[in-house]
């Protein structure tokens, strides 16, 4: 197969198997990833740094290509954590939108490793703090399904880009939500792996405490799984890592699950209200788990609700001062709030106050709550609930008023009541795009597994990919309408 035109709607294992056949050539590959780009991004505005000259160069170099799982294969970075040496790292954010890393993260160069060839970075909020890919410094990010809408966060350009077929898969992240919400939004597969999967070295151990790890977005469910094989595991000086699999990921895909117990549940332990959409999402996906064989109730961990949100809070506005410290420390610059936007300040004063017993007495709390989601995972095998507690909203939903960037703050919390407990836990957690409302917006469905149980949650994920294929389904933004 050598019309071009087709690649974009073929998933990244599909087009490393062309290269691989000789059928495609990488500089094909980037070439048209690259004018992809150059069509749809001033549609969505995705990608914020464009790296084509060195994606080109690379790709012309065959010779040392690494001869990877995906060699070949165009694939986009997203804006914060992981370093790409002599291209900048901005978080989104002013404070660093002259920084130039000279190093690769780790996670960087096993992607190199792997054959990957990264054209670009995707946009993200500032110092991804929040829900929705909305930055002062880039602009928003927008839904390829309905460009007035968000297209979550804070993974947003990176689950833009797949959404729309500019590239098969995308480096994201995830602290709050932040690979599960945008894949919701946006219609694609986002798995969180469990806490410390992959290594955030060389420059951190861990990240608000675990809450943040690593992975990417992806159309398909196996380009997930392959690539958690080509980058998953601890690096020298890691302070902890899990369990290694039984075999590849890859293998798991297409495995049988056997008969899941799994607990679904439409209500949030916050008591955060969901939209009927939401709810009707997941009931559907309920007994769509039944009929393909599973034991389903209906059932969900008793947690302390009222006392999520400020705990939660704690340790995420203390997250966001320490890293805002640690890039003044490291560019030897001082903050100041003309640098930020008025939330990320807003948090950076919080967090500066938060005292050392109120941090770890917050930790203390969330781990009790991460005992209990164990606790209750030793009667099932998977927690079902919606990825969102709403549809993807509107552009703007969560503009900061002058005065009281708290509220929204609880905005945020009402709209993402579900995933942030899976990296409270550090349990492996996926959104799967199993529905789409009456306005054609996608509603992702979560599922949860045991911790370090990644291999559960894919055997069931090619379940559902079978049962219920979205390869074919496009937004109408994207490269194969």
């Amino acid at each position: 197969m050598t019309n071009l035109e087709e690649l974009a709607c073929l998933d990244a294992v599909a087009q490393a198997e062309l290269v691989r056949k000789k059928q495609v050539k990488p500089t094909e590959l980037v070439d048209a990833a690259i004018s992809r780009i150059e069509l749809l991004n001033p549609k969505i505005n995705a990608v914020v740094t464009p790296m084509y000259e060195e994606a080109r160069a690379y790709a012309m170099d065959e010779r040392n290509l690494p001869d990877g799982p995906f060699r070949g294969v165009p694939y986009l970075l997203k804006d914060i954590l992981s370093a790409y040496a002599g291209v900048p790292l901005t978080s989104g954010c002013s404070f660093l939108s002259d920084y130039v890393p000279n190093h690769d993260s780790e996670l960087v160069a096993r992607l190199k490793r792997s054959g990957l060839i990264i054209l670009g970075k995707t946009n993200t909020p500032e110092l991804a703090l929040v829900a929705t890919t909305e930055p002062r410094l880039f602009g928003p990010t927008r839904n390829p399904w309905n460009p007035a809408r968000t297209a979550g966060g804070s993974s947003g350009g990176s689950c833009a880009a797949v959404a729309c077929g500019m590239v098969p898969m995308a480096h994201a992240n995830d602290g709050g939500g932040s690979i599960r919400i945008p894949a919701s939004c946006c219609g694609v597969f986002g798995l969180k792996p469990t806490r410390a999967r992959i290594t955030l070295a060389p420059d951190l151990g861990d990240m608000m405490g675990g809450l943040v790890v690593e992975h990417a977005v992806t159309r398909s469910v196996r380009d997930s799984a392959a690539l958690l094989d080509a980058t998953a595991g601890p690096a020298a000086g890691d302070p902890y890592w899990p369990a290694q699999p039984a075999r590849p990921f890859l293998k798991e895909v297409g495995s049988d699950p056997g008969r899941l117990r799994i607990a679904f549940s439409t209500s949030a332990a916050t008591g955060a209200p969901v939209d009927p959409d939401c709810v009707g999402a997941t009931e559907d996906a309920a007994k769509l788990c039944a009929s393909l064989g599973h034991d389903v109730s209906e059932d969900r961990p008793r947690l302390p609700g009222e006392e999520l949100f400020p705990n939660f809070m704690t340790v995420w506005a203390a997250g966001c001062a320490a890293s805002i410290n640690g890039w003044a420390r490291a560019l030897q610059r001082r903050p100041s709030q003309d640098q930020f936007e008025p939330l990320t300040w807003s948090l950076y004063q919080i967090g500066t106050c938060v005292s050392a017993s109120s941090y770890l007495l917050s930790q203390t709390f969330l781990q009790g709550v991460s005992r209990e989601i164990a606790r209750f995972m030793a009667k099932y095998d998977i927690i079902l609930t919606p990825t969102l507690a709403q549809p993807p909203v509107p552009l703007g939903s969560f503009s900061c008023p002058p005065l009281d960037p708290i509220e929204i703050q609880k905005r945020l919390a009402a709209f993402t009541p579900f995933a942030p407990l899976a990296n409270v836990s550090g349990q492996p957690a996926m959104s799967v795009p199993l529905y789409w409302n009456g306005q054609d917006l996608p509603i992702g469905i979560h599922f949860a597994g045991r911790f370090g149980e990644e291999a559960t949650l894919f055997r069931l994920a090619g379940q559902l990919e079978r049962a219920r294929p979205w390869a074919s389904r496009w937004p109408v933004v994207s490269a194969c309408t």
